[in-house]
């Protein structure tokens, strides 16, 4: 089988591109190039990994225009998705678009229409649709066994959270809050699993304790970001070097209204001791929770009437190699699957631009005095188009 050729569009090896430098399957992937802006970041690349040849570029589009480079992987800030996706899927390219899709609905429905315009191959990477656990609910809920889903309760606590706190995740103006950049994995589960996607949305949050830290960063100054994942980083008032300027939330509320009835709740804390997601899928005849959510954890289920701690079923779930619970390995896998194979992928599309549009809509009603919120739908012929062009 011939080797696929593809590139990276940004260069920070210690974050998104390192996940596919780490785990792309090397006897079915070359990597060819790689596309920064920043100089430093590609002589770092060359002084790591000498004698590769790699083409190294200093723009997105001399990357675009080399034709020996057939897939690239959009690893940059989300503020600039969708400009590169639509450069990338006009230019020929099979395209991996990181998480999440764009920062606007508009924005996502251009990218759609792009796709579809050039019927390029887009893959959204929404990897928590590859996490063991994820898939055990799933496949419990499939099955029937706790009836139809009725009502939904995910939380999410986030302990490293102040990460996004340091850098451009912090403004509206390049992030536009933490229901995209955090929560648009959470409310794509939420949808999965339930079936539908939020047809209404309310929204309650605040940024309320780290806009009250002090020893901030000066304007132009790099973060430390490994400050964010250090046990010594506690308790959150006491932290230093955060962004000069911050308005976002740090932490977020909505309540959904699913278009075939399911309602879900979505918590999100950005400042928790402890981390994990928490699900809970409730239907007419039992419940199905989560306790934890990477590598060794359990699903509990729930079909009889008895206390919450004596599930009927208890799965336990094992640490699987690779980064986030396994997950990162797997999504390569299948976006390898999808260029060179046609295997339509777990989520398509449409489900990343749904979750952006719940999140868009949450921060819109929670910033405008908890104002219910209607969630526009994605327009028919890109349902149709991407029906046929997806697992889901």
């Amino acid at each position: 089988m011939k080797r696929l050729r593809f590139g990276i569009i940004g260069a920070d090896f210690s974050l998104r591109a390192g996940m596919v430098l780490a785990h792309y399957p090397r006897e079915r992937g070359e990597l060819a190039a790689i596309a920064d802006h920043n100089p430093e970041m590609l002589d770092k690349f060359r002084a790591e990994h000498p004698g590769t040849g790699v083409k190294l570029y200093a723009s997105a589009d001399e990357l675009l225009a080399d034709g020996s480079v057939e897939a690239v992987f959009i690893m940059v800030r989300d503020q600039y998705h969708e400009h590169l996706a639509c450069e990338a899927l006009n230019a020929g390219k099979a395209v991996y678009l990181e998480k999440p899709m764009a920062l606007t609905i508009d924005g996502c429905d251009r990218i759609l229409y792009t796709a579809r315009k050039t019927g390029g191959k887009l893959f959204l990477g929404h990897n928590m649709r590859y996490v063991d656990s994820i898939l055990k609910m799933k496949e419990i809920i499939d099955s029937g066994v706790i009836g139809r889903i009725q009502s939904v309760w995910v939380r999410h606590f986030v302990n490293y959270g102040s990460c996004y706190f340091r850098h451009w995740c912090a403004r509206r103006e390049t992030c536009a809050g933490l229901l995209l950049q955090k929560g648009c994995h959470d409310i794509d589960v939420i949808h999965w699993l339930s079936g539908s996607y939020t047809k209404r949305v309310v929204g309650m949050g605040r940024l309320s304790v780290y806009n009250r830290t002090g020893g901030r960063l000066a304007p132009g100054e790099s973060p430390d970001r490994k400050l964010s994942f250090a046990e010594e980083t506690w308790p959150p008032l006491d932290l230093t070097g955060l962004a000069p300027e911050i308005d976002v939330e740090d932490h977020n509320m909505i309540l959904m209204q699913l278009a075939n009835g399911v309602q879900a709740s979505y918590e999100q804390c950005m400042y928790t001791p402890d981390a994990e997601r928490n699900y809970t899928f409730i239907g007419d005849r039992g419940r199905v929770e989560n306790i934890g959510d990477f590598g060794d954890c359990e699903i509990h289920v729930w079909t009889s009437r008895t206390r919450r701690s004596t599930p009927d079923v208890v799965y336990h779930l094992r640490e699987k190699s690779g980064s986030h619970g396994g997950s990162d390995p797997k999504i390569l896998e299948a976006f390898f699957d999808y260029v060179q194979f046609d295997r339509p992928p777990a989520v398509s599309p449409v489900a990343a631009r749904c979750a952006v549009a719940v999140g868009l809509m949450g921060h819109r009603s929670m910033r405008n005095g908890n104002m219910p919120m209607d969630v526009p739908a994605p327009a028919p012929e890109l349902l149709e188009y991407f029906s046929r062009n997806s697992g889901e």
